[in-house]
């Protein structure tokens, strides 16, 4: 039943759109942007008591941090949809015994952060918040964790970003957009309606918004790593970022799908941290 229900839902919204195309629009970017999954649960909340817990704000939405103090540089973790620090937990553990200064974010309507809609414009202004507050020098995104990163170190250009490390993140929004459309069965209407949507709210065409072709003007040290059996966010999206961000490294590995979570990739990480 559960695979009918994003057809449904996607039905129901292409017949509102007969009425009005622009409510129909709404409808389809709020339910684009609720997470479903990605609370904390009772086991994950006790690992996280370990760290020093913080909460931040932007623009009046509260952002939950995780600092796992050490000596070395300063790390910040940005994990993707429905997800939250937890992700981390093996690669915090490998990090702490490396002695980095480790930093982890919930995201919008993620985790302990405030907030009930998600987009990656408004996770990228609260990494800028973070990445301030901790004096952050690498960057580790998952998914549209990097998709954000991409967005706030193209917007902002620190200086003091050294390092950029992105897994499995998406090269494009319309990419994303588009995976969602079809998922849903979304009629022509929809489909205009939002790409006029997202060009009020946003201004810009969902087109603009290419984390792969922004990269092209990042010149902090790259580490791009991508499964060529992701099934969430495809291969060809990470090649885009091959094609494009000039300084960083491209890892292309096969069976670890979008999580990426082996010791394989993490010690690529290490790798490239230690250089």
């Amino acid at each position: 039943m559960n695979n009918y229900i994003p057809k449904i839902l996607g039905a129901i919204i292409n017949f509102v759109s007969y009425f009005s195309s622009r409510f129909a629009a709404k409808l389809a970017i709020d339910l684009f942007s609720m997470p479903k999954k990605g609370k904390i649960q009772a086991e994950e909340g006790e690992y996280l008591k370990s760290a020093i817990q913080e909460d931040l704000y932007y623009d009046k939405l509260s952002i939950k941090t995780y600092h796992w103090k050490g000596s070395k540089e300063t790390i910040l973790l940005t994990h993707g949809w429905e997800s939250n620090s937890f992700r981390w937990k093996d690669l915090i553990q490998l990090l702490k015994k490396e002695d980095y200064n480790i930093i982890s974010i919930d995201a919008p309507a993620h985790g302990a952060s405030g907030g009930k809609l998600f987009n990656a414009l408004l996770y990228s202004e609260c990494i800028n918040v973070v990445v301030k507050r901790f004096n952050v020098h690498t960057i580790i995104g998952h998914s549209v964790g990097g998709m954000a990163t991409v967005f706030f170190q193209h917007k902002y250009q620190l200086k003091s970003i050294e390092r950029l490390i992105l897994l499995g993140a998406p090269a494009d929004f319309i990419g994303v957009f588009s995976r969602y459309e079809s998922m849903m069965g979304y009629n022509k209407r929809v489909s205009k309606a939002l790409k006029n949507y997202v060009l009020k709210y946003y201004n810009h065409l969902p087109e603009y918004f290419s984390p792969a072709v922004f990269s092209k003007e990042i010149t902090a040290k790259g580490l791009i790593i991508h499964d060529k059996k992701d099934r969430i966010i495809p291969y060809k999206d990470g090649l885009k970022f091959k094609q494009n961000y000039s300084n960083a490294t491209f890892i292309a590995t096969k069976g670890f799908g979008h999580g990426l979570k082996s010791e394989l990739v993490y010690q690529h990480i290490l790798d490239f941290l230690n250089e």
